[in-house]
């Protein structure tokens, strides 16, 4: 009698590609995931959320992961208002210092700009890296800054993970409140799990990008927190 052969059946690439993701995910969260020793691609970690910064408001962007930026905006403060985002740790902005006026700035990049470390970076310690400012005494006016109100644009982020390089992103919206305030709204961010490995702003689609949803596992894994006060 003859005996049946079986071919091992490979599983769909949709299926690996999540496998993968929920291993990455949980290992960042520190679950025992042995069964699901998958190999890792190159992957971007895409990560939505809509968080508002309002006026004197901070947001911790803290991934867990590498990740570690602190937005906030400094509201009427001897005349001068300002959003402002600072890299923690030996993280930074894509940006520059303007030696004259004693200040870091952080660029505004248009959507699909390539974020590579050779490009010019700030930590923005301490003050922070200027977005946009306002100066409010005898007049008022806008202060350098690339993130002019009512616009939306990106900014390049260089972090590490252990002692390697990754690139990222983060998308947010600016716009004046009126009261010659800012209010600032992170709609997401992202980042490249290839060390240095150049990223292109806005990119949310395609077989190398694994997207988390807010409150999901995999944003859970990735220790996605934030506060403002």
């Amino acid at each position: 009698m003859k005996r049946s052969s079986r071919k091992q059946s490979n599983l769909s690439e949709s299926l690996q590609r999540h496998l993968n993701a929920y291993a990455l995910a949980a290992s960042a969260a520190g679950v025992g995931m042995l069964a699901l020793a998958l190999p890792v691609e190159a992957e971007i970690i895409y990560t939505k959320t809509h968080h508002v910064i309002g006026p004197h408001g901070t947001y911790h962007l803290n991934n867990h992961k590498g990740i570690d930026f602190v937005i906030f905006e400094h509201g009427s403060i001897m005349g001068f208002t300002s959003l402002s985002v600072e890299g923690l740790g030996n993280n930074a902005v894509r940006g520059g210092y303007n030696s004259g006026l004693h200040k870091s700035f952080a660029n505004r990049l248009n959507k699909s700009v390539v974020v590579s470390s050779k490009e010019g970076f700030t930590p923005g310690k301490k003050k922070g890296a200027l977005m946009v400012g306002y100066y409010c005494r005898r007049t008022c006016g806008y202060e350098e800054g690339s993130w002019d109100s009512n616009r939306y644009g990106y900014l390049g982020l260089k972090f590490k993970i252990g002692k390697q390089i990754h690139l990222g992103w983060a998308r947010l919206t600016v716009d004046g409140t009126g009261n010659y305030t800012f209010k600032a709204t992170l709609l997401g961010y992202a980042y490249e799990t290839i060390p240095n490995k150049p990223i292109i702003t806005g990119k949310t689609r395609g077989p190398d990008v694994i997207t988390l949803e807010p409150g999901s596992l995999g944003a859970l894994a990735a220790g996605h927190r934030g506060g403002s006060h």
